[in-house]
């Protein structure tokens, strides 16, 4: 998987958003204004931050070298996943969709319902 890539899947998800709010080289994909990706552009190695459950979190770090307490990011619940092909694209893909569903729970009632009404809009037109 490259960097282009991962930043597809991350915005393939409903209601995504991608801005770079930090710095000029660190990507991040929000949904309802809350994050739950960052791709730093600035690194030799492509790696990805995500949001995770904390004892998944603590699972994924022991069963995967890849795997890493987030990098500037609270340790309890971000993991730092390089991408250097230890870890299959389903598995990335996986992770990806398990630190936006944990944003996606976090959100309000409002805000789940728009993103659902959003959800259905996406699939009506298919």
């Amino acid at each position: 998987m490259n960097v282009e890539e991962l930043r597809l899947y991350c915005l393939s998800k409903v209601s995504v958003t991608e801005c770079t709010p930090f710095d000029d080289v660190t990507l991040v994909f929000k949904v309802a204004g809350k994050m739950f990706a960052l791709i730093p552009l600035d690194e030799m190695e492509l790696s990805v931050a995500l949001k995770c459950d904390p004892e998944l979190a603590v699972q994924l770090r022991e069963q995967y070298p890849a795997v890493q307490p987030g990098w500037h990011m609270n340790k309890t619940h971000w993991n730092t996943v390089k991408v250097d092909g230890s870890l299959s694209n389903r598995q990335i893909t996986e992770m990806v969709d398990h630190s936006y569903d944990l944003v996606v729970k976090s959100l309000n009632k409002k805000q789940r319902e728009l993103l659902e009404n959003s959800l259905k809009k996406t699939v009506s037109r298919k």
